[in-house]
């Protein structure tokens, strides 16, 4: 009664339906948009149409990620969402995105056979004044639905990188650049999926994925809640 759960979409306080929690405010599922098929066979951003299997991008780029999925495009109530999630402490959002995620992608994760879960980490000046990674709180949602383990320890960020959203595509995997380094103790599973909230031109995933591969991963996925469109 004194902190409901709100709204993801529009941070309005949610009501409990016959004793079971929802999710989103009437009308506000109007407001953001599910990737759906087609999507792109590698990114997992959604395709105009069916006769390409693959986006612009990752028909230009070669990525070092084995393949990666999203739960919605980068829509304005997206972006809304995306902010308070984490910029604004609404942590909580993260248990619908997770769900999201899960119910849509957990054929294709399952035959993915990870053995952890990574979330993109944040430079330690940027946690302390945040309070918290994002990625890993989502990592931690999804989790305890696969029943697959969250290691937020493994990767560590290591450049205080720009915000991304500030640069172009050039400037982007020039800022991303060796910001990542394996801990001490290596890595230790042969195939993980890494967690992030927003992929766009797949600069910082691709940094973390060619990081974990060269520390001895063998294959590296992604799950993201948003996917908007690079350059």
């Amino acid at each position: 009664m004194l902190y409901p759960p709100r709204c993801p979409v529009c941070d309005e306080a949610l009501l409990v339906r016959r004793g079971a929690r929802t999710w989103l405010c009437p009308g506000c599922g109007d407001k953001i948009m599910k990737i759906r098929q087609p999507y792109c066979f590698k990114c997992g951003k959604q395709l105009d149409g069916e006769e390409r299997e693959f986006c612009r991008d990752c028909t230009v780029k070669k990525h070092n990620f084995d393949r990666g999925v999203a739960a919605f495009g980068y829509s304005d109530a997206m972006k809304k969402s995306m902010y308070a999630f984490k910029y604004g402490g609404r942590r909580e959002y993260a248990g619908f995105y997770a769900q999201t995620l899960w119910e849509r992608y957990e054929a294709i994760a399952r035959e993915w056979q990870a053995q952890a879960l990574i979330p993109v980490p944040l430079h330690k000046a940027r946690y302390r004044s945040r309070g918290y990674n994002q990625a890993e709180v989502l990592a931690k949602e999804i989790g305890r639905r696969a029943g697959i383990r969250t290691d937020a320890d493994t990767l560590v960020r290591v450049k205080k990188t720009k915000p991304q959203k500030e640069l172009n595509d050039r400037e982007r995997n020039n800022n991303i650049e060796n910001a990542f380094q394996i801990d001490k103790n290596g890595v230790r599973y042969k195939c993980v999926i890494l967690v992030d909230d927003i992929y766009t031109t797949g600069a910082t995933i691709d940094e973390c994925a060619l990081t974990l591969k060269a520390g001895g991963a063998d294959r590296v996925y992604f799950m993201t809640v948003c996917a908007g469109n690079g350059f």
